[in-house]
């Protein structure tokens, strides 16, 4: 007789690890390998955009690698995330915005575990980004819901985040060509 047994870790066990990880629903993932230089550079540029998009926004901030504590065993570390708050030194509160820069270690985690969690967290906007094929998949939460609204590349799109309206160009995101 065989019994199937997974652990299941806190973030009081998150706390304890050296290395990079994630913890969903109590089952660690490692994150590594370190991101690609693509990766880098497309996350960058995601932050920075977003950063001089939402100057006029009061306490709407734009952060990079930062943990998420979203439960007492999920703590996730999304790739760029927009808050609408005064943060206090952790992020205990649903994001406005998140994208995630899809690495091939990554990609599975990011189109369907981290996609549910966020749209039943009450993330407003998701987006994919594929920094590769110079592909941005964005969804935006309705009725509980995601809903596509596009793949970008070097299109505009607003977003209605913290209470502002920005205009986003995708195409200042991606790596510059040789």
């Amino acid at each position: 007789m065989s019994f199937a047994y997974t652990e299941h870790y806190t973030i009081a066990d998150y706390q304890q690890w050296s290395g990079d990880w994630e913890l969903v629903q109590g089952s660690a993932y490692a994150m590594t390998p370190s991101p690609s230089v693509s990766h880098q550079i497309t996350s960058v540029n995601l932050v920075a955009h977003l950063k001089d998009k939402l100057k006029g926004c009061a306490q709407s901030y734009a952060l990079m690698e930062t943990d998420w504590e979203i439960a007492n065993d999920t703590v996730v570390r999304p790739d760029v995330l927009v808050i609408c708050y005064e943060p206090d030194e952790r992020i205990t509160k649903a994001p406005g915005l998140i994208f995630e820069v899809i690495s091939a270690s990554t990609a599975r985690r990011d189109e369907q575990l981290k996609y549910e969690l966020y749209q039943k967290e009450g993330v407003k906007y998701y987006g994919i980004v594929y920094p590769e094929k110079r592909i941005a998949k964005v969804y935006q939460l309705i009725a509980e819901h995601y809903r596509k609204v596009g793949d970008f590349s070097d299109e505009t799109r607003e977003f209605e985040i913290c209470d502002c309206k920005i205009t986003f160009d995708f195409n200042l995101i991606w790596r510059k060509s040789p």
